[in-house]
């Protein structure tokens, strides 16, 4: 379903990343670990085609990766059911995905509630119940988490195994261990890209910007 070979990455022009290969096949997950700023953000980045590699290949179908970045993509002033309704329409799941979406991360009773009223784990569950709504069957996900209490964390959890079930896969940044029995990890330190030579440009770089 998705398959890198070689890949190096670059944020702000300058390698983060090198030679990196793996595979996701269907109803397989995989968790990328590391320390903040070794590359994860622009290696999903990469993955959902926001910017280009600097080498290697990548095989993913068109149209077949759905990415949640840290921004909730929410619309403040649309209720719940509002945004979700929007995202299907764009994606053209209908009203089967919203409810869906709802069910998923708990939203029900909150359908008619603006977002700008919602608390930070409350965004940050709508933001994350917009990956059902899109159809897609690979999902890129960048700390999915933050802002999200325990309860909330299993719902996640629970949506992300019902997406591999189907024959989905997923790609996740996360240091929260979510017992998913489907998902392998994958270290990225030993892929950090070598010091630019004597010369060249250095610099440090904020993740926000990845």
């Amino acid at each position: 379903m998705l398959a890198v070979q070689g890949l190096s990455v670059a944020r702000g022009g300058i390698a983060v990343l090198e030679n990196l290969s793996f595979r996701v096949e269907p109803g397989r997950a995989l968790v990328l670990r590391g320390p903040n700023g070794c590359g994860k953000t622009t290696l999903l980045r990469t993955l959902a085609g926001l910017q280009p590699p600097l080498a290697g290949t990548l095989s993913l179908a068109p149209e077949s990766l759905a990415y949640a970045s840290h921004a909730d993509g929410l619309k403040p002033t649309l209720n719940v059911a509002e945004n979700l309704g929007f995202w299907a329409e764009i994606f053209g799941t209908g009203a089967a995905g919203v409810e869906r979406a709802l069910g998923a991360m708990n939203l029900r009773s909150l359908a008619a509630r603006p977002a700008q009223n919602l608390s930070a784990g409350q965004k940050r569950r709508l933001g994350l119940a917009r990956m059902a709504v899109t159809g897609r069957p690979v999902w890129a996900l960048d700390e999915p988490t933050v802002s999200l209490d325990a309860a909330s964390v299993a719902l996640f959890a629970a949506m992300i195994r019902a997406h591999l079930s189907g024959g989905g896969a997923a790609v996740l940044a996360t240091h929260i261990d979510l017992g998913l029995a489907e998902a392998e990890t994958l270290d990225l330190a030993p892929f950090k890209a070598r010091a630019p030579a004597a010369g060249g440009q250095a610099g440090a770089f904020d993740e926000a910007f990845a």
